[in-house]
C-alpha cells in the first residue's frame, strides 16, 4: 500500500510539473510578445504618429521694396477766381462748366454801354485837344517874329509858349482818358488768364455783376500740372528727417526717388511725381505735417479737388523678412513658430514694421539669420512639440518679393 501511494504521488507530481512548465512557457511567450509588441508600438507611434513632419525654412537676408500709401488731395497749380472789374449785365457766356480752356480764350461778355460811350467821348476830347494845340502852335509862330523885330515885347512870346504847353498837357490828358476808356471797355470781355479747366458757373445770362460781387463768375483751375498734398504724422516725419549722414532736409527731398500716384479707382497714374516741399509747421490738431508733390497732367485727367494716394517707395536691403501667413497674432503681439536645435517648436514673439512689402513682414526683432521656422500655415501647435523638419527651398516662399 505504501509503495502504491508513492507511485501515485510521483505520477501526480510529474503531471503538475509538466503543467507548471507549460504555464511558464506560455507566460514567457506572452511577456516576450507583449514586450516586443510594446516596443514596436512605442517606436512606431513616435516615428509615424507622435513626431509629425512639417516644412521648414532657415531665415536668410532678403531685399524688399516697401510701398507706403498716403491719402492725398489734388489741387491745381493755380486756382484763379474770375471776377468782373466793371459793373454790368452778363451778355454772353462762351464756356460751360468743366470746359478745358486755353490762355486768352474768351469766357464772358458783359454788357456795359457806358464804357463804349466813354471811349467815344475820350476820342472826341482828343480831337478837341489836338485842335487847341494846333491853335497854340500857330500863336507861337505868329508872335515869335514880332518879338524878334521888337514890335511886341518878349512877354507876349512867353505867354504864347505857356499856352502851347498847357494845350499839349491837355492833349496828353485826353489821350490818357481815351486809353483808360478803352481799358474799361476791354473789361467787358473776360478771357482766361491761364490754361485750365472751368469750374462752376453760378451766374446766368442777364445777371447783374460788379467788382464787389461776393461770388466769382467762375474759377479756372490750372491743371497742366497738379499738386498732391499728403501728410505724415510726427513719428513718420522724425523717421524721414532723422539721418546719421547730416544731410539737410532740402537735400534729402531732392534726392528722393519719384513717387507714384494711386487714383481713386485703384489704378496707377501713368506719370511719376516729385516731392517738392515739406511744411515746416506741424498741425497741432492733427499732429502731422503736409508734404507737396507735383505731377504733370498733360491730358487733364487729374482735376482740382480730387482725391488720390501718394505712394512712396523705399528699398530695404538685407532685411529679415517672413511671409505673413506664417505668423499669427495674439492680443497685441505677433508670433511665429520657431524650431530649436532639438526640433522642438517655440512660439516666438516678433516685432514687425508697420508697412509691409506685399504679403510679407519685415522683422525688426525676435528672429535672426540662421533661425529655423515652420514654413507652412498652421492654426496651432503646442509649445515644445517635437517635429520632424523637412527643409524646403526658401525661394519658393519669396518668389513674389520685389
Amino acid at each position: 500500500m505504501k509503495i502504491s501511494y508513492i507511485q501515485l504521488t510521483s505520477s501526480g507530481s510529474s503531471i503538475l510539473m509538466n503543467k507548471l512548465k507549460s504555464l511558464v512557457v506560455i507566460t514567457f511567450c506572452f511577456i516576450s510578445f507583449f514586450s516586443c509588441n510594446n516596443t514596436a508600438d512605442q517606436h512606431g507611434f513616435n516615428e509615424n504618429q507622435g513626431i509629425k513632419s512639417y516644412k521648414t525654412i532657415t531665415i536668410q537676408l532678403h531685399n524688399a521694396t516697401l510701398n507706403t500709401d498716403y491719402p492725398a488731395s489734388i489741387q491745381g497749380l493755380q486756382n484763379i477766381e474770375i471776377r468782373p472789374k466793371i459793373d454790368g449785365f452778363i451778355e454772353k457766356i462762351f464756356v460751360d462748366e468743366g470746359s478745358i480752356v486755353k490762355k486768352g480764350q474768351l469766357l464772358f461778355k458783359v454788357n456795359a454801354p457806358q464804357y463804349e460811350q466813354e471811349v467815344r467821348t475820350a476820342r472826341a476830347g482828343i480831337k478837341t485837344a489836338e485842335a487847341e494845340v494846333s491853335t497854340a502852335k500857330m500863336q507861337v509862330e505868329k508872335v515869335k517874329p514880332l518879338v524878334e523885330k521888337d514890335i511886341i515885347s518878349h512877354f507876349e512870346l512867353e505867354s504864347a509858349q505857356n499856352t502851347l504847353q498847357s494845350k499839349e498837357a491837355m492833349l496828353a490828358q485826353a489821350n490818357a482818358a481815351y486809353e483808360n476808356a478803352k481799358i474799361n471797355l476791354n473789361y467787358t470781355t473776360i478771357v482766361s488768364p491761364v490754361d485750365g479747366v472751368i469750374g462752376s458757373l453760378p451766374y446766368k445770362l442777364g445777371s447783374l455783376v460788379s467788382s464787389t460781387t461776393a461770388e466769382p463768375l467762375t474759377t479756372v483751375y490750372n491743371t497742366g500740372s497738379v499738386y498732391a498734398y499728403f501728410s505724415l504724422n510726427e513719428k513718420q516725419l522724425l523717421d524721414f528727417t532723422r539721418d546719421s549722414t547730416n544731410v539737410s532736409i532740402s537735400s534729402k527731398i531732392k534726392s528722393m526717388p519719384p513717387v507714384t500716384l494711386i487714383l481713386s479707382d485703384g489704378s496707377v497714374y501713368e506719370h511719376k511725381g516729385k516731392v517738392e516741399t515739406i511744411n515746416g509747421l506741424i498741425n497741432t490738431t492733427t499732429g502731422s505735417a503736409n508734404f507737396r508733390a507735383v505731377f504733370n497732367n498733360p491730358k487733364g485727367l487729374l482735376r482740382s479737388g480730387g482725391s488720390a494716394s501718394v505712394r512712396i517707395t523705399k528699398v530695404v536691403k538685407d532685411g529679415v523678412i517672413v511671409p505673413q501667413n506664417l505668423t499669427y497674432q495674439l492680443q497685441d503681439k505677433r508670433f511665429i513658430f520657431l524650431v530649436d536645435s532639438k526640433n522642438k517648436v517655440k512660439n516666438t514673439a516678433i516685432t514687425v514694421t508697420e508697412n509691409t512689402p506685399g504679403q510679407y513682414y519685415i522683422v525688426t526683432s525676435g528672429l535672426k539669420v540662421g533661425d529655423k521656422i515652420i514654413a507652412e500655415p498652421i492654426n496651432n501647435i503646442r509649445e515644445d512639440t517635437e517635429i520632424k523638419p523637412e527643409e524646403i527651398n526658401g525661394d519658393l516662399l519669396y518668389k513674389d518679393l520685389k
